[in-house]
């Protein structure tokens, strides 16, 4: 029989088996000794806090869920040691050589860089290129006379990037400590 825990990571309340809380914690524990000295440690450590509930709360099945020791280990692996995230050297990983963790590229508009809805930023992101250059393409589809009506449906259609995570999907990139500083 195994003890049950609650505990509130980044304001969410979850039910965690002891030996899987232990083992987040040291692991928080390892991560605040290295970014202790750091100027930006203490976001760093809240940003990776909401990182780790988002992966959390994605692996269990409804909310009376306990989190177990395997989900930590899960999550862990997603973002990477203290040693990978640069705590104790101050080296960042780049996290696209990580097991656990693929790196998906998915549409959403930008919420960051819009005019009116995000909607030529976001695909600039997904493509990799200007989103100046589909501004363009779209203003001479105005000429066409489609043009406002492609832009209102991908406006209805592609959903906004609310979250750090689904901002670091929509540019491709890894859910390292500094790209979360980065997108947040």
């Amino acid at each position: 029989m195994k003890k049950a825990i609650s505990a509130n990571i980044a304001g969410t309340l979850f039910q965690i088996d002891e030996d899987a809380y232990i083992k987040l914690e040291q692991y928080f524990h390892r991560i605040e000794a290295g970014y202790n000295y750091s100027a930006e440690g203490k976001e760093i450590i809240a940003d990776l806090e909401i990182r780790i509930t988002e992966l959390l709360i994605g692996r269990i099945k409804d909310r009376s869920s306990i989190i177990t020791i395997e989900d930590v280990n899960w999550a862990i692996g997603v973002l990477g040691k203290p040693e990978d995230l640069g705590a104790s050297q101050g080296n960042q990983s780049s996290g696209r050589d990580n097991p656990y963790y693929r790196v998906v590229r998915r549409l959403y508009r930008d919420p960051d860089n819009k005019v009116l809805g995000g909607v030529c930023s976001g695909l600039g992101a997904y493509f990799e290129i200007d989103p100046v250059l589909i501004r363009v393409i779209f203003v001479l589809l105005l000429f066409v006379g489609f043009g406002p009506l492609a832009y209102i449906i991908l406006w209805i259609v592609i959903p906004k990037a609310y979250t750090v995570t689904q901002k670091l999907e929509m540019h491709g990139e890894a859910p390292t400590p500094e790209n979360i500083r980065k997108y947040s």
